[in-house]
């Protein structure tokens, strides 16, 4: 393994991706290294090869970046589940070529992707960051999650996706305006995903008075990411806004309901214990009526549907026909008074489920 000194001058060259945003590049004692092993969290700096889908890069500051061969940037290394862009890995060793496998910054190695993607952008390895020793650096040693004692514990309205781009986050955001417009302070969270800045963003301008996500807590993605740490993350996440001052938390889950994260961290006890209450976003009636039976099977309750779905009156009729919640478009979601009937029956969840634990401590 080779070890070199990680300049200052190379840190004013790098652009920043969003996923790595917090590190600190003027600490004391960092050093690059190559000839080892990458890990998931690992944060590379490599300079940009030859352009392919990703043609830019999402700054620390938002901003979407052009990028061009010779460009030297700052990522993290990370696992993507995308059945709709990349299937990739983590690399098993530092070779001379990596994928960027999302503009947000992740790289890694591409195993398969969707027919409308192109090849990925190659990136060349400039190393890992390390400590003064050459032992690399994991990008959890950068959270910014901080979780307090609690008092209250506001409920939890759960947004959960049938599919990729079945309209989460956009059904996270409409039920965070009108609660924010009938007066409550809300907090938005997204516990997994692939890194990037558009939905926190989108939370706040929503009204969220903070929002965070897993890139937070130091994870430029959560795909293959062990099941009970994303569990404790989502805790910590939650903890975190929490600790705000908030009387709701509108937290999303990325991927859809056979994702395999998403799909363990539904039946993990630590997510159940959070979450009040369900909005199912689905892409079609067939999959909001499966996906509300799937999750009421595994005992969550569903309290309304919406997504893409809402773009029909037909498939609006079609899954309400099938269902026993009912189905709003994002602007309805966004009236005060429907997000508010969509709390109260996340409080009316919640009662309901303490009292079996009452009943079953009872017995």
């Amino acid at each position: 393994m080779r070890i070199r000194e990680f300049s200052a001058e190379l840190a004013t060259r790098l652009k920043v991706a969003y996923a790595v945003r917090n590190v600190d590049l003027t600490s004391p004692g960092l050093t690059l290294v190559d000839g080892c092993a990458p890990r998931p969290g690992h944060i590379l700096a490599a300079r940009v090869d030859a352009i392919g889908h990703h043609n830019w890069l999402e700054l620390a500051s938002g901003r979407k970046a052009a990028i061009y061969p010779g460009d030297e940037i700052l990522l993290a290394f990370g696992e993507r589940y995308a059945p709709d862009q990349y299937e990739s890995r983590v690399p098993e060793v530092l070779g001379t070529s990596v994928d960027l496998v999302a503009a947000g910054g992740v790289a890694g190695e591409v195993l398969s992707r969707h027919g409308d993607m192109r090849p990925p952008t190659r990136l060349e390895p400039l190393g890992i960051l390390a400590d003064r020793e050459g032992v690399p650096i994991d990008l959890r040693r950068y959270s910014v999650l901080a979780p307090f004692g609690l008092g209250d514990h506001p409920p939890v309205v759960c947004v959960v996706g049938t599919s990729m781009n079945a309209g989460k986050s956009t059904t996270a955001a409409s039920v965070i305006r009108g609660l924010s417009r009938g007066g409550r302070r809300v907090a938005g969270i997204k516990i997994t995903g692939t890194g990037a800045g558009g939905d926190p963003w989108m939370f706040r301008d929503s009204g969220a008075v903070v929002a965070a996500d897993f890139t937070d807590g130091g994870y430029p993605t959560t795909a293959g990411i062990p099941v009970p740490e994303l569990a404790e993350l989502a805790q910590t996440l939650y903890h975190h806004a929490a600790a705000h001052d908030v009387d709701a938390v509108v937290m999303e889950i990325a991927d859809g309901i056979l994702q395999a994260e998403t799909s363990a961290l539904l039946e993990h006890p630590l997510v159940r214990e959070l979450v009040d209450g369900v909005v199912l976003a689905a892409a079609d009636a067939a999959g909001a009526r499966y996906g509300a039976l799937h999750l009421r099977n595994l005992g969550l309750p569903v309290i309304a549907a919406s997504g893409k779905l809402t773009q029909s009156q037909l498939a609006i009729r079609e899954a309400t026909a099938g269902m026993d919640a009912p189905v709003y478009t994002p602007g309805e979601l966004a009236e005060a008074h429907v997000a508010q009937e969509i709390l109260a029956l996340a409080g009316v969840a919640r009662t309901r489920r303490a009292g079996v634990l009452e009943l079953g401590e009872a017995a």
